[in-house]
Formats: C-alpha cells, structure tokens, sequence
C-alpha cells in the first residue's frame, strides 16, 4: 500500500487557514474596515512631515479610492478562471447620483472671485461625497460585506465610546462649564463632535441590526446588538452634543417605526422608564445634561453663548448666500466673507481645552449648519446638486428597503438597509446642527458610501431576488450537460 504524502496535520491549522480564507474572500470590503479602525488613532497621529489635518484615516481613504480606481482599468470579463466575480462598473443612475455634486463643485469653484484659494475646499468635497462614497459602493459587493464595516462601526463606536466614559468619569475630557467632564474620545478637544458622531452611527446600527437580524445569524445577534445599542446612549449622553442627541432620537424613531407601531410603543415606554430611573430617581447628571437639552430652545432667554453664536452664523451664512445665490463664494469662502456679514454679538472665537489640549480660542470658521455652509460657499447650484444626490439615496433605500420587507425570503438583507437607512436619515438631520471638519469627517463619507451602496448597487438587491434567481438558474440547463433522451 503506497504511503500518504500529505503533510501531517497540525492543531489549529485547519481554524487558521479558514480564516485567511474567509479574510481573503471579503477582501475588497478589507480595506473599508481599516479605514473606520483607523479612526481609534488619536489625533495628531499621521506621521512626521504630514499636514496638520491629514489624519490616517484620510490616507488610507486615498489609498482606498486609488486602489477602487486601479481595479476598475484591470476589470476583466465577470467569468474568470478564478472563479471570483470580477468589480463591477458603476451603473447609469450611480454615475448621475454622484457625478452630479462633482460638477457643481467644480463649476461653482471656477465661478469664485479666487478660485486658487478654494481649490482645496473643492478637493476636499470631492473627497467626502463623490471619491470615498464610490470607492466604498464598488467595494462592497454583497450584504456579508456591509455588515462586515457595519461591524466595524459599532466597535468604533464601543472604544470611542469607553474611551469617552473613562474621560467624563475622571475629568480627563474637554472642558465644559469649568470643568474637564466632556466625552471626546480619541479624537481630542479641537473635535469635540468626533466621538458623538461615530458613537451615533454605532447606536444606530446596532439598533438596526438588533430589530431586524438576519435569519443566517445565531440567537445572540439580537440582544448582543441591542445591549451595544443601549450601552452607547451613555457616552452619547456624556458627550453634550445637542445635534447628536437630536439625530440619533430622529433616526432611531423611523428605525422603530419601520419595525412596526407595538415596537415603538414599546421602547419608548422602556427609554422614558430609565430616564426616570437614572436622571429622577438617582440624578445622574441631572444638572447638566437638563440644563443642556434647554439651550436648544433657548434664543432671547439667557441664551446659551454657543447657541447665540450659531444663530448669528446661521444669520452670516444666510447673507452671504444673497450677494451671490447662483454660484456662492466658492468653497472655503465662508470665513473671508464671515465678519462683514455677522452681528456684533458674534464671538470671537470658541473655548477650547482639556484631553491633553491647553486653553486656546478656536476661530469660527463655518456655520455649524452643512446646509447653510453650502448655500454660502456654492449657491444653489452646488446646494441643489449636493442636497438632490442625498435625497435620491434616501428614496432609492427607501424603495429598495420596502421591497426587501415585501418578500418574505428575503429578511437577510433588510437589516443592511434599515442600517444605511437610518445612517442617512441621521446624516440628514445632523447637517441641520453641524458640517463637515474634524477626523470624523472620513466616517460620514464612509456612511454615505454604505447607503450608496445599499441604494445604487445591484449587489444590494441580490439576496432581495435570491430565491427567484435561483430559481431562475435552476431552470436553465447546465451547458456540461446534453439533454436526456
């Protein structure tokens, strides 16, 4: 009897090798994974020689979009002898969606009085809403791939978050009211909205992928998505961020009544049961946290100086958009153009210190409204452009969410779009309190990609057609086989 020549088994291998395998087939989402990882690198961490605002998230969202672009030009024919489907092309309709805001851009940067000086503001939203976004929606070619980065954005948002819960409990966060109480996360007290953002989108996915859990997955998934879900309200909490506080109550609502009227009864009777709980019966935080959600209503009372100075950018940006509502003062024109247009009460700048930052003035360089800025810097070209690219998104998840829901086979990929869903309404609402800035920004780009995906990519749709494709397939016979006769 002739002697085997396989290589003796070693313990282990067989675990390893499947999950290089495994790591291997989900390759083209790898690199969208390391891109959210890399934001739990603080601040200031993107190596000698580097621009100030360039963080390591930022280069490997570059790298990211050069290797999409680098794989499209080698696009071979879907067959190969690899058996692996080859990148897909970006369709008709994603092309309109996202080449659309790269022509406003574009042309409303050429119309500005100093085009050289808006040139990186025009690089930079191209970036964020056209480059990353296209790079993520070729990347990710089914719903395991999305729920690979929607996994990756809830571990981010669980170290920022216990991060940020280690910084309000020893007073090592940023200052707020005297005192270093304010959850920043890694991301450090010059972007205080960094860690209430990414723990946002964390809160919101997991809640999403808690109330529609895909039938492939064990019983854990729920209440494991659920509890992070629960366990991020806190940091979000801590972190005083008002804008967040309302998008996340906004998201979370349509999440809830997408899911059906008795859940959302149910969980808001469970949510107003535990603020009673914690802020009535055992007063945490009950000062501030009150006196903070009162300063969103606060104008002419006492108002809040940070809630003054918002409205009176709201006010400048608004002005601004009236001299030119065409074409606006092209991107990063607002803060030229800002003291000729704002009240005297405006501030000279914002308080900043705390997680490891001195006491400093930080100028007030945007609106901290994503709309307004827009209007301002790009007129209505750029803002019908940018504004209609992100409504096109919400109706097309919406649809394809609501045909998902329909076919009964198919609730493997609803909870991928209740997640970009909710994502995007959340987006939506927090612009109405905030704009872009900060090492956080790559995160929202990355968000927009996913819901680009789940909206515009006809991988998002396979598992929605799954059993009627197959059995599509099924019917046609093999080409190996000759009909019987």
């Amino acid at each position: 009897m002739a002697e085997s020549t396989a290589p003796p088994s070693r313990p282990g291998r067989s675990v390893l090798s499947l999950g290089l395998s495994h790591l291997a087939a989900r390759g083209p989402a790898v690199p969208v994974v390391v891109t959210v990882l890399l934001l739990c690198v603080p601040a200031g961490s993107a190596g000698p020689g580097a621009h100030p605002g360039v963080t390591p998230a930022d280069v490997c969202s570059g790298v990211l979009v050069v290797w999409c672009a680098v794989r499209l030009l080698r696009r071979s024919p879907p067959r190969r002898a690899t058996g692996r489907p080859a990148p897909r092309a970006l369709t008709p309709l994603a092309v309109l969606v996202l080449g659309a805001p790269a022509a406003a851009f574009a042309v409303t940067t050429a119309a500005s009085a100093d085009p050289a000086a808006s040139l990186p503001g025009f690089v930079r939203y191209l970036q964020l809403f056209v480059l990353v976004p296209g790079a993520v929606l070729l990347s990710l070619r089914d719903a395991r791939d999305a729920r690979l980065v929607c996994g990756a954005v809830v571990l981010l948002a669980l170290i920022e978050g216990g991060v940020g819960v280690v910084q309000a409990c020893t007073g090592t966060g940023a200052s707020y009211q005297g005192e270093h109480v304010r959850a920043v996360g890694t991301f450090g007290a010059l972007d205080v909205m960094g860690m209430a953002t990414a723990v946002s989108y964390g809160l919101v996915t997991a809640l999403a992928c808690g109330l529609n859990p895909p039938q492939s997955t064990g019983r854990w998934l729920r209440p494991c998505a659920l509890g992070c879900a629960v366990a991020l309200v806190v940091p979000l909490a801590l972190s005083y961020s008002r804008g967040a506080w309302i998008a996340t109550a906004s998201a979370c609502l349509l999440l809830l009544a997408l899911r059906g009227a008795r859940t959302t009864v149910c969980a808001l009777a469970a949510v107003l049961a535990t603020g009673v709980v914690l802020v009535g019966g055992l007063g945490v935080a009950t000062q501030e946290l009150t006196q903070r959600a009162r300063s969103i209503t606060e104008v002419s009372d006492s108002p809040d100086r940070s809630v003054t100075d918002r409205y009176t950018l709201w006010g400048a940006a608004a002005d601004i958009w009236r001299e030119s509502p065409a074409t606006g003062v092209g991107p990063k024109g607002f803060p030229e153009h800002r003291d000729s247009h704002a009240a005297l009460e405006l501030s000279s700048g914002s308080d900043t210190a705390g997680a490891g930052v001195p006491f400093q003035r930080e100028p007030l360089l945007s609106p901290h409204n994503m709309y307004l800025l827009v209007l301002s810097e790009q007129g209505l070209v750029g803002t019908v452009a940018l504004v209609g690219s992100w409504g096109a998104l919400l109706v097309c998840g919406l649809r394809r969410l609501r045909e998902a829901r329909r076919d009964g086979f198919a609730r493997r990929a609803v909870d991928c779009g209740a997640v970009a869903t909710g994502l995007l309404v959340w987006q939506g609402v927090d612009f109405l309190y905030g704009d872009i800035g900060g090492p956080s920004t790559v995160l929202t780009a990355l968000v927009l990609g996913v819901a680009a995906w789940w909206a515009l990519s006809p991988d998002a749709g396979a598992e929605t057609a799954g059993r009627r494709t197959a059995r599509r397939l099924a019917s046609v016979p093999s080409p190996d086989r000759s009909p019987a006769r």
